[in-house]
């Protein structure tokens, strides 16, 4: 048997409810690999995951992506073999850990010019910013000089998609909490930011596009955004919600999106763009892409070892980081 590490929770609640612990890992069955983690990404996602907005059963792992390299291959994987650097993001959750036996379907190899660091950084916040600027458009898609309204653009998914909307043409107005990361998100590729604590977001988002407003919002934050968010789209414009960050959205009144302007909301996920192993090659690909060609640049700003998860956790929480983290192991 093969042991390792692994984060686990035994009921939801706060950071402190993380513990280390010890498993014996078996072979992988059909369908299946064993890998051996050297860095795990950090995502949001996790705190619903570990505080119950996302049920999971329990008692349960954490964790979402990671890198390392495959120690075993299971009957009928073709496409990983023993040795290879790999990356994933992917249910289910467990990828805290030194290792783990998972299916192999949302597994990819992992380019020699992209470090382990970066490979678990990259891939669901990657992924994530490729459905949502090139799968998530609004009526007519989006063309060359289009604005797009990105909440949280100092984030790790936020910093990738400005980098990844200036190669497409697009102008992207980013949002952030602070004139640094307002910077950040500058340098990164938006074309406007906005300091939504000292500025109205919907109001500027009009100053900016001439009276317009945007095509499409894309807002992880939730609750706190949703309101400038629909008062920011022009009309049959699309306001993609992929996260909560600050709270659940109340439930919408379809009357509003009407009277705002027959407007369009969607709440999509990234796992539903991952179901197959065929669909994740594919985006991977086009996300190593940008990444080998210099488009996209993945900043790992946070890391932590593994048994530091729960202030991790914190950080995350109190939005004082940038980019993205990774916890090592």
């Amino acid at each position: 048997m093969t042991s390792a590490q692994a984060v686990r929770i035994e009921a939801p609640g706060d950071a402190g409810q993380m513990k280390l612990v010890e498993l014996e890992l078996g072979e992988p069955g059909p369908g299946e690999i064993r890998i051996r983690h050297v860095a795990c990404g950090l995502n949001y996602i996790d705190i619903y995951h570990r505080s119950g907005v996302y049920p999971l059963p329990m008692p349960s792992g954490l964790g979402m992506e990671a890198a390392g390299v495959i120690e075993a291959v299971g009957e009928g994987v073709e496409h990983l073999r023993v040795g290879d650097r790999a990356a994933y993001a992917s249910q289910p959750v467990g990828a805290y850990c030194t290792a783990r036996v998972m299916p192999a379907r949302c597994v990819v190899r992992l380019p020699d010019a992209i470090s382990f660091e970066t490979g678990a950084a990259m891939m669901l916040k990657g992924l994530t910013a490729q459905y949502l600027l090139k799968k998530t458009l609004p009526q007519g898609g989006l063309q060359h000089g289009d604005h797009v309204l990105f909440h949280a653009a100092a984030g790790g998914v936020g910093l990738i998609a400005c980098n990844w909307a200036r190669a497409l043409g697009l102008q992207l107005i980013g949002t952030a909490g602070s004139d640094e990361k307002c910077a950040l998100a500058l340098a990164a590729g938006a074309s406007h930011v906005i300091n939504y604590r000292r500025e109205d977001v919907a109001a500027r988002v009009r100053e900016i596009t001439g009276g317009r407003g945007v095509k499409v919002v894309y807002d992880s934050v939730g609750a706190d955004t949703w309101n400038a968010s629909l008062d920011s789209l022009a009309p049959f414009g699309l306001l993609a919600s992929f996260g909560n960050a600050s709270g659940v959205v109340p439930p919408v009144a379809l009357g509003t999106l009407s009277a705002k302007g027959s407007l369009y909301v969607t709440r999509p996920t990234l796992f539903t763009h991952l179901a197959t192993r065929e669909s994740t090659q594919a985006m991977a690909d086009e996300l190593f892409a940008v990444v080998l060609g210099g488009q996209v640049q993945i900043r790992v700003e946070q890391r932590y070892p593994l048994a530091e998860v729960a202030q991790a956790h914190r950080d995350l929480e109190a939005r004082t980081t940038v980019g993205s983290g990774v916890l090592l192991v």
